[in-house]
């Protein structure tokens, strides 16, 4: 979900300009040689901040990777109407899609095991990213101009997923490893910077995924997108790492000795024994479960559109409003939420999210007309309030997989702790689908979308009683892991 526009000039206080750098110089170097200066000059002329971040070819690199994985959202609505009108699949069936898509986020934490023991032509980083990059580019490729059934458009979506999500893993540790620099000052900075890259990206994919699908058609929307994963391959060659050079050469690969089965191996172990832990596997329980509800979202699209006749213009400018709704809700929880027991939040946010959900009922039994409030209106005002209420709600989550993680293994347990909740989210989707298809919902018969959506608002109600799987203190551990927080919020 994507949230902020960045927007930078030169009496921005998060961007340090010449100015300010001239007087560090002047104080650091007063007594320098001219060689001295020279390089001090060098310095203000590299010496730009955003975010309190250097903007040095590296940090460019990992801010321009995270805007590719929001600008990538350009193509979410062309996906969507090109499986209901190109392919004439029913709900139940564009649901079922969207699920399998989200398999590759799934195994998070195997990616980040390969990038960190595997390296490929000697790097770790780059090579991994060129790799994603290319995978993205060949995925929309397809889509763009082979793809004419379910089952490769299904093959094509998943690569573009396990590109973005190897992607994501990479820059991840890439972020880890830089942030270990960071003094207690600047702490978070570079995570701030990552997040708005990738709220940028977002809102400005955001209007346009509507409109270029009303101007060009989909398969102009999926060769543009094409072109965008090659951002990140070619970033890449700005990352700075050291290659192997034993590796690069084809020797020693660190796989096929001993000590890398036996220390993968104690790995494995510390992981599982860490995460069957009562203290971990209890709550990590409870995201699973909360996360698996069953969901309406396929069938109010084939409504939205076939029956009330929503175009994808609209809808761009309905996901430009989620999009900046998603951050009133992260403001709205580091505001006033984020001193507030774990326990509390999760039952407010989802005793008034079953709630106001039931307002999608009053749009599809078209009472709102009857109030004189149009379609448009009420769609866009409807999906403001509940996107907010949504990422409000699921920042607890964030805290909640952050507080479990032991020193040493945050990264990796973090990654697992992901992983359960998409596949929790996985299984709601596909309880979802299933749903769809048993109250006989197709692309053109809403009659019972009304008692599908109650269903659905009622059954997020059902793990409540598990509320005692959670730790009851407070949920603000200290100012770093908010940081951290935030940046995974995106």
């Amino acid at each position: 979900m994507s949230v902020t526009c960045l927007r930078v000039n030169s009496d921005d206080p998060l961007l340090r300009g010449e100015k300010d750098l001239e007087v560090e110089e002047a104080s650091s170097f007063s007594s320098s040689s001219s060689s001295g200066n020279r390089n001090g000059k060098m310095i203000i002329r590299h010496g730009m901040r955003l975010f309190g971040v250097e903007l040095s070819p590296d940090n460019v690199a990992v801010a321009m990777v995270y805007f590719v994985q929001g600008v990538l959202g350009l193509a979410r609505l062309a996906v969507s109407f090109y499986l209901k009108d190109d392919l004439h699949l029913d709900p139940a069936q564009t649901a079922l899609i969207s699920g399998f898509s989200t398999l590759p986020w799934l195994i998070k934490p195997l990616y980040g095991f390969i990038s960190d023991s595997v390296p490929l032509f000697g790097y770790r980083r780059r090579s991994y990213l060129v790799l994603s990059g290319l995978l993205g580019a060949l995925s929309w490729t397809l889509m763009a101009t082979f793809v004419d059934n379910k089952y490769t458009a299904a093959f094509s979506i998943l690569l573009g997923s396990l590109s973005v999500a190897f992607s994501d893993v990479v820059v991840d540790s890439m972020v880890v490893e830089r942030a270990r620099g960071e003094s207690q000052s600047t702490s978070g900075s570079l995570q701030s910077l990552c997040w708005g890259s990738s709220a940028f990206g977002g809102i400005v994919s955001s209007y346009f995924s509507g409109s270029l699908v009303d101007a060009y058609g989909v398969r102009f929307v999926f060769g543009v997108t094409a072109l965008l994963p090659l951002i990140t391959s070619a970033v890449a060659v700005l990352v700075k790492e050291k290659p192997m050079l034993g590796i690069a050469r084809g020797r020693n690969l660190p796989f096929a000795t001993p000590e890398f089965w036996e220390s993968s191996k104690q790995n494995i172990i510390q992981l599982w024994g860490t995460v069957g832990q009562p203290s971990v596997f209890l709550p990590t329980l409870f995201i699973f479960l909360w996360q698996a509800t069953p969901q309406s979202d396929s069938a109010m699209f084939y409504f939205n559109t076939n029956s009330l006749g929503f175009t994808p213009e609209f809808l761009g400018r309905v996901k430009l409003v989620t999009s900046i709704a998603s951050l009133i809700g992260v403001g709205l929880y580091n505001g006033f939420l984020k001193n507030v027991p774990l326990r509390k939040i999760f039952l407010a946010t989802t005793i008034l999210g079953s709630a106001l959900g039931m307002t999608q009922v009053v749009l599809v039994t078209g009472l709102n007309r009857k109030l004189g409030i149009n379609n448009e209106w009420f769609a866009i005002g409807d999906s403001l309030i509940l996107t907010v209420l949504s990422q409000a709600s699921f920042m607890p989550v964030l805290v909640l997989a952050a507080k479990l993680c032991p020193e040493g293994m945050e990264a990796t347990l973090f990654a697992t702790l992901m992983s359960v909740s998409n596949g929790g989210s996985l299984l709601g989707g596909l309880i979802g689908a299933g749903l769809t298809q048993l109250f006989g919902i197709t692309r053109d018969k809403f009659d019972n979308l009304a008692v599908l959506i109650i269903l659905c608002n009622l059954s997020s109600l059902l793990p409540l009683p598990l509320l005692g799987l959670l730790p009851a203190d407070n949920p603000d551990v200290n100012p770093k892991d908010d940081s951290d927080i935030e940046m995974k919020s995106n």
